[in-house]
């Protein structure tokens, strides 16, 4: 009987454990949905859009040397730890007039990791906040039209993340400036919404095997 409850304890427990909270993950590993509708980006080249892409999207405003710190933690702590993912961009609403100081800081990224899914889209005042409008978060943009946060948009347009944050409790967006923010919850929502699109094409391909 003792050998039994050892056997148990040792080899079952351990198994019904893991498929505990793996049913967990599968039920409860999404990211909210937030806003619906997101606006595309009609004033961007034709080779950027938001639809069928998962994207990072941010506002770095008209002074891009102050926001340089900004966009190095985010290459750093996101960008180069997810790039790979085959429908992955970041893309950057910038005003009109800041193109030099845009191609300044793609020279200085560039000497940190590849850029190619780095995207920086320009448009006037007006198109740059009905874009940033149509995310219907609590935020708001600054007088050089940016903010030192950024956004989830899945494949469909919308805005994701968390509608239970122990600090913020809708969580719209993610503060780039803190490094504690990125680490801490960013990085985990972009692999909860990376994992639900390899979930999502696992099960497609299984489905047409059947």
């Amino acid at each position: 009987m003792k050998k039994a409850i050892v056997l148990i304890t040792l080899f079952v427990l351990p198994i019904v454990i893991y498929l505990f909270f793996a049913t967990g993950i599968t039920n409860f590993g999404k990211l909210a949905t937030l806003t619906e509708n997101v606006s595309e980006l009609d004033f961007a080249p034709n080779n950027v859009s938001l639809e069928g892409k998962i994207t990072v999207l941010g506002f770095l405003g008209k002074d891009v040397e102050s926001k340089k710190g900004n966009a190095f933690n985010l290459n750093q702590k996101i960008y180069k730890r997810f790039n790979e993912f085959h429908d992955f961009q970041f893309v950057m609403i910038m005003p009109k007039g800041t193109e030099q100081g845009v191609e300044e800081l793609k020279k200085e990224l560039e000497q940190l990791a590849d850029v190619g899914k780095w995207k920086f889209v320009f448009g006037t005042e007006n198109e740059i906040h009905q874009m940033f409008n149509s995310l219907k978060t609590n935020l708001s943009l600054d007088n050089e039209l940016g903010t030192p946060y950024v956004f989830i948009i899945d494949k469909k347009r919308v805005l994701r993340g968390r509608d239970d944050d122990a600090d913020d409790g809708i969580k719209y967006g993610f503060d780039t400036s803190s490094v504690s923010d990125l680490n801490n919850k960013m990085e985990d929502d972009v692999k909860i919404i990376l994992a639900e699109y390899r979930m999502a094409l696992k099960k497609n391909s299984a489905d047409r095997i059947k």
